[in-house]
């Protein structure tokens, strides 16, 4: 990292960091390996022993009791001292986890969908058709309640009028869009870069909380998360997705997960407002704000449509929310909306989670993921973790 990528744990750590338990993995020079970590008093200590992976830790039954009268751990160093590189550097605070995500959850957002979706992945016809939609369709679904009786009104309605879309189904329709975003181990942490595949032009942050789920499908924290999305490739055909959403580096996770206690429930989750601030090497600058009240299907509804009798995660899961945050500020000309340019600076905030901050790169540019599964198990075996 170069001076202009530094960072500081002031920075990064939620506002009342003395009070959060704070869980998260580090790569450790010391250990020359991945470990999960607790962050107390600015400190990170070695949770290896209690467990080698962050998805097994959850796992434990009362992980937050223990964890808060542990007395005993190792220190790896300082947060500082893993964002400066002296001591290793921060890994996204996940594991084995599957990683997915839930899509057009708020009613901007899916405005937005509808529109990429009518000019065919064409950022110069955004303007246009979002003059267009934008009165009617911003004031149908203002309000509305995914899977409601209201909600299915709106869409009657709508397809009267030759305007309903997939991504309204899925929007505010019984069934959420549930996707896979990235693989198991593949996320990238506070501080690294993000990948933006060569072939988009039209491209897009999105800042997103990332509910934690233990494989009984309890959520037991949170975190922030950026759903780096290709709009114009998504726009295309929604059956390109998988290649607009899931590209190396292309999701970022952290800085920590912050598990559920007395002094941070899900009820207080989900008043939280999550902000945006894109700072560009041209001196462009955006910024942005996600209130959680505002999404249409509640935290706690999302994760059972994620994980229930059909589908199990055995791992555990963590899983992106979505937002409502479509930047539309033009960038390239007037019309033309937003989208990245390399060396932008993105940072996605909220006091109780803290800051995530990545640089974007071309995802062919940034390191090529090569520490998966096989790689994690040799390690851990290595180390006498297993």
């Amino acid at each position: 990292m170069g001076s202009k990528h530094s960072l500081h744990a002031v920075k990064i750590l939620p506002e009342d960091a003395a009070e959060a338990l704070l869980i998260g993995r580090v790569w450790s020079k010391a250990a020359n390996g991945p470990c999960p970590v607790m962050v107390r008093n600015g400190r990170l200590l070695d949770l290896s022993p209690i467990s080698p992976t962050v998805s097994s830790l959850l796992e434990i039954d009362g992980i937050a009791a223990r964890l808060k009268a542990a007395g005993d751990l190792a220190e790896f160093g300082s947060v500082d001292d893993f964002l400066s590189g002296d001591a290793g550097e921060l890994l996204a605070p996940v594991d084995l986890q599957a990683i997915k995500a839930a899509g057009v959850t708020f009613a901007d957002s899916m405005l937005e969908r509808v529109i990429e979706e009518q000019a065919k992945g064409d950022s110069s016809r955004a303007l246009e058709i979002r003059k267009r939609l934008a009165p009617v369709l911003g004031d149908s679904l203002r309000g509305v309640v995914a899977g409601s009786e209201q909600a299915a009104r709106v869409k009657a309605l709508l397809q009267d009028m030759n305007l309903w879309s997939q991504y309204l189904e899925v929007g505010i329709g019984p069934d959420a869009e549930i996707f896979t975003k990235a693989q198991p181990m593949s996320a990238v942490g506070c501080g690294a870069l993000v990948g933006i595949h060569p072939i988009s032009e039209w491209n897009n942050p999105e800042p997103e909380v990332v509910l934690v789920l233990r494989s009984s499908g309890e959520i037991v924290g949170a975190t922030l998360g950026n759903d780096v999305n290709l709009r114009d490739v998504e726009g295309r055909s929604a059956l390109l997705l998988g290649k607009a959403k899931d590209n190396n580096a292309s999701c970022a996770i952290g800085p920590f997960i912050r598990l559920f206690d007395n002094g941070f429930t899900l009820e207080d989750l989900g008043r939280v407002r999550v902000s945006l601030l894109v700072e560009g090497e041209d001196g462009f600058e955006m910024t942005g704000e996600s209130p959680m009240e505002a999404i249409s299907r509640k935290p706690a509804e999302l994760a059972r449509q994620l994980m229930n009798r059909n589908h199990q995660y055995p791992d555990g899961a963590v899983l992106f929310l979505g937002t409502m945050f479509a930047p539309v500020k033009d960038r390239r000309g007037a019309g033309k909306g937003f989208t990245h340019e390399l060396g932008d600076r993105v940072e996605i905030a909220t006091p109780k989670l803290g800051r995530l901050v990545n640089w974007v790169q071309r995802s062919d540019a940034c390191p090529e993921w090569t520490f998966g599964i096989g790689a994690l198990m040799k390690n851990l075996a290595q180390r006498g973790l297993l």
